[in-house]
């Protein structure tokens, strides 16, 4: 498998996305116009340039308003043309990118359009050039790639043919299984782009909301299937307009999209195309957190609230400077070596079938390896970093960790407050939210729930949970609002009795977070809550939801440094996280000073 990447899916100029894209493994890139324009270095530097570093110049994009054209028009568009083709002669490129007429077509006709088109190639093929005919999905009359490929059928040149675009095909809702009707030879180029689903006219969505496979709610493991099974030989390439990736780092940028290749292709893989490679190593997904590991300044509050909440202090590390407090299976470890950083989550284990296997398989994704010192006689595990920065730390699945007896001086368990995490909500910064979707669901094998939108006190937060199939293990991902200067993430332990435990809690002097009467006040508006019922929840500050399934009756603690507690009761089979609770419990943050 051969993979290439178009210029323009890139933040900056034209030879530092050379550099990012062969750091980031591509084979090749595409050559957006814009980006050759304003370059200061010659075709011949910029040829010389991917040479050396071992990048293909595969496609150079794009020719506008071409075919369906006057004939005045038609041979200002070959003089036009002309001076492309020997650009990329000087460029040593063969293959340029023909969109179908937008601006100037007035006759709407696949012999005018066959014509022109095969006059186009007679002067390519003097060049040495192939022509990638693509129907844009705002095309004036030519916006089905079905209609395309009869056009270039029809103009029968061995220099034509068409370029798929997943995007023009897939947002159209046009059916990918006619792909596996042309030759394999005529499908000169494929790019790839995956998007969410959105109703908006499709060129604003095209132009500032594509994303790498994986991240939005395009079939691309089908329709990838469909042009392999046509016998498309050529590399897989990413062409991806978002304004978001247009601003971000452009190596950390190059990445993560080779990344979402690299996934892409595994899913789809076919032993006889040549989009075989090795297959990435099989993981099946998590089956439990492990612990979560705070780490930070001031974590005395935070052993303060975890003994109020009724976990058992499990003792010191031996050789770090480390403490761990428990209550079922679910494990804080707190860590002072976090300089002046208010206490944070810095990481969390979880628990897999082969440890060995997940790592090996995050570093055939490019998970950046993490290191943590460890002495003799404790267990070392596995870790890698999500684009955040979090710690992900793997240990095999079975009964109580090896690491446990790595700390000392401590009690039994005794607790019941917890039977184990329920969830761990990872803020994510706004340029990166997409990039965390694609790790957490290739990487460690998660799946995506539809986003979702909730109001908070500096506008809408973007949401969406990534988990396993049986729930053991949920990674909400929240984007805060542009300007938010603190990102408070939380632990949520699951409990088989939250009203119990607040009324505990608050007895050894707990404060939790305060909510406010008019919550309550709805509350009894929506569900028809009981009395008696309604009264025990406003006076212990717990929050309720309920679905046709069950209900959710859930806390929160006061927020300890940039990290706070939950704990949730899932009664029946409530499957939620209790989403229009969330308003509430910002603008709760926001007035106590926590956000």
């Amino acid at each position: 498998m051969r993979t290439s990447i178009a210029t323009v899916c890139l933040s900056g100029s034209l030879v530092p996305k050379l550099h990012a894209c062969a750091e980031a493994g591509f084979d090749g890139v595409e050559i957006f116009e814009p980006d050759l324009v304003t370059a200061y270095e010659s075709p011949e530097e910029i040829r010389t340039l991917a040479d050396r570093l071992g990048l293909s110049l595969d496609l150079y994009q794009p020719f506008r308003d071409f075919e369906g054209v006057d004939e005045e028009t038609f041979a200002d568009n070959l003089r036009r043309a002309e001076t492309k083709f020997a650009l990329m002669n000087r460029l040593g490129m063969d293959l340029i990118l023909v969109c179908s007429n937008v601006a100037t077509a007035t006759i709407d006709s696949d012999e005018v359009s066959a014509r022109q088109l095969r006059a186009l190639g007679e002067l390519a093929a003097s060049y040495g050039v192939r022509i990638a005919f693509e129907a844009l999905a705002w095309g004036k009359y030519i916006d089905d790639y079905r209609r395309a490929w009869r056009i270039v059928e029809r103009a029968d040149h061995p220099n034509i043919g068409v370029c798929l675009d997943s995007f023009h095909i897939l947002s159209r809702g046009h059916d990918p299984s006619d792909i596996e009707k042309i030759p394999g030879d005529k499908i000169f180029y494929l790019q790839l782009a995956d998007a969410p689903a959105l109703d908006m006219d499709v060129l604003s969505w095209s132009r500032h909301h594509r994303l790498f496979p994986g991240e939005g709610s395009f079939d691309l493991t089908g329709f990838l299937g469909h042009v392999l099974a046509a016998g498309y030989t050529g590399p897989l390439s990413l062409e991806v307009f978002n304004d978001v990736f247009r601003q971000t780092d452009v190596r950390r940028t190059a990445a993560h999209a080779h990344r979402s290749l690299v996934w892409l292709a595994d899913q789809v893989r076919r032993p006889d195309t040549a989009a075989t490679t090795r297959p990435l190593t099989a993981v099946s997904p998590p089956q439990a957190f492990d612990f979560v590991e705070l780490r930070g300044s001031g974590l005395d509050d935070t052993d303060l609230v975890l003994e109020q909440l009724g976990f058992t202090f499990r003792g010191r590390h031996r050789t770090k400077p480390v403490r761990l407090w428990s209550s079922g299976r679910a494990r804080v470890i707190l860590n002072d070596r976090g300089g002046d950083k208010p206490a944070h989550l810095a990481a969390f284990g979880l628990e897999v079938a082969d440890a060995d296997a997940a790592l090996a398989r995050a570093r055939e994704l490019d998970a950046p390896p993490v290191f943590r010192q460890t002495h003799a006689g404790e267990q070392d595990l596995p870790a890698t970093a999500a684009p955040d920065g979090t710690q992900i730390l793997f240990s095999d699945h079975g009964p109580d960790p090896r690491w446990l007896d790595e700390f000392t001086y401590g009690d039994p368990e005794r607790s019941d407050v917890a039977r184990s995490i329920d969830h761990v909500n990872v803020t994510q910064r706004w340029q990166d939210f997409d990039e965390a979707v694609l790790f957490y669901q290739s990487v460690l094998g998660l799946d995506p729930e539809p986003a979702r939108e909730v109001a908070g006190p500096s506008g809408l937060v973007r949401s969406q949970v990534m988990r396993t199939p049986d729930g053991c293990v949920r990674l909400p991902l929240n984007v805060e609002p542009q300007g938010e200067d603190r990102r408070a993430q939380h632990v949520a332990f699951a409990s088989d009795d939250v009203v119990g435990l607040a009324r505990t809690a608050r007895g050894r002097g707990l404060s939790f977070l305060p909510v406010p009467d008019n919550y309550y006040d709805d509350l009894r508006a929506r569900f028809g809550l009981d009395d008696a019922f309604l009264t025990e929840l406003r006076s212990l500050d717990l929050l309720y939801d309920e679905d046709a399934d069950g209900g959710f009756v859930h806390f929160y603690t006061r927020t300890l440094g940039d990290v706070f507690f939950e704990f949730v009761e899932r009664r029946g089979p409530y499957d939620g996280y209790g989403a229009a609770d969330a308003p509430v419990r910002l603008a709760a943050q926001r007035a106590t000073g926590a956000l």
